[in-house]
């Protein structure tokens, strides 16, 4: 090989290797720290960059991309002395890249026991119950805490989430007879207010039912009562119309006696003061018809006009003579119904007397088993 050839593929490749030294290309989202005979010079941007070979290095390459950091479950004591064993979920994002490579060695084990430290003194002051119904309060505190230690780092802590809080074993069971316990109860509770609701409604419903038959018996009782009103107010009107005779009267209350006594509890029948009087106008009713059919002849004179008046001034009536056929009749017709009178008083007095009086077996006879 030709001695001068020798140089120059040497030249070629040193300045191969310059120029190769010399040329940094940073990605996006990375930054890379260069320090020049051993000291920080300057951070590179992503893109293409120039460094002086030889004397510039690259000597930390970091992602400042927000990431992820699960932690292992770390014991915690609360404070009513029970060890929980708790996990916890870090979002954080490099800021400063020179900060994170040159203020802390390890910024990711600062991190895991700043967080333990913090945790213990948090949940130190909490118990059990409240440290399993506070989480949102001891995410708050633990963010607080890390953003404000983390910050000279060039660190900046965007989250932190509890990940699981496993109390011990007999306490998970204690938790869990709890647990079933209130869900029992409320069961109960439920089930009785059910009941109670269902009985309320029973109540009311009963209530308007009642109401409302009450209400129906009292309109009811009121149309049936203006019914009967309106019916003897027609009565009343149609023989106050007619101009009813009270002989006519005085025999329909005759009628009215044998019921009286028909009905089975009664035990005594008064007969009213009153009978006599429909009596005798009842018989100077069957007088006055027993004239129909005679003749002419034989027919009493009637009283005149005049003599009717005399009798009206004189304060009575005109007396029949005795023996006339007028009044033989007349008394025949009062002793009938006299004696009609007499037997429907007897019946009833009979009857009532029966009723009264227990049926007693004769001497003769034995009464059946």
């Amino acid at each position: 090989m030709d001695p001068v050839v020798i140089p120059i593929l040497v030249a070629a490749i040193v300045v191969v290797f310059l120029v190769a030294s010399t040329v940094r290309i940073v990605p996006q989202a990375r930054r890379y720290n260069i320090e020049r005979f051993g000291r920080y010079r300057r951070t590179l941007q992503p893109g293409l960059n120039f460094v002086v070979p030889v004397a510039d290095r690259v000597n930390t390459k970091l992602d400042v991309r927000e990431q992820v950091y699960s932690s292992q479950p770390k014991p915690v004591i609360t404070e009513d002395n029970l060890v929980v064993n708790i996990d916890t979920v870090l979002y954080y994002q490099i800021t400063d890249p020179r900060a994170a490579a040159y203020e802390v060695a390890d910024y990711l084990q600062a991190i895991d026991q700043l967080t333990v430290t913090t945790l213990r003194n948090v949940i130190g002051s909490m118990d059990l119950e409240e440290t399993l119904t506070s989480r949102e309060e001891i995410n708050a505190r633990l963010r607080t805490v890390l953003d404000d230690a983390t910050g000279k780092w060039g660190i900046r802590v965007n989250r932190v989430e509890i990940k699981a809080i496993d109390p011990p074993h007999t306490i998970k069971e204690a938790m869990e007879k709890q647990m079933r316990a209130e869900r029992d109860k409320r069961a109960a509770i439920l089930h009785a207010e059910g009941e109670r609701q269902a009985k309320i409604l029973t109540a009311e419903g009963t209530k308007q039912k009642d109401i409302l038959e009450a209400q129906g018996a009292q309109q009811a009782m009121i149309l049936r009562a203006d019914g009967e009103a309106k019916a003897v107010e027609r009565v009343f009107q149609a023989v106050h119309r007619n101009n009813a005779d009270p002989k006519i009267l005085a025999y329909k209350y005759l009628e009215t006696l044998p019921h009286l006594a028909k009905s089975d509890n009664n035990t005594f029948w008064v007969i009213p003061g009153e009978l006599t009087e429909a009596v005798r106008a009842v018989t100077h009713a069957f007088g006055d018809q027993s004239t129909m059919g005679l003749p002419a002849s034989a027919q009493p004179e009637k009283a005149t006009t005049t003599d009717v008046d005399d009798a009206s001034d004189e304060g009575g009536a005109p007396e029949l003579e005795p023996g006339s056929p007028l009044s033989l009749d007349a008394a025949a017709a009062a002793d009938e119904v006299a004696k009609q009178a007499a037997a429907v008083v007897s019946d009833a007095k009979a009857e009532a007397e029966a009723a009264r009086t227990p049926q007693v077996p004769g001497r003769g006879q034995r009464s059946g088993n």
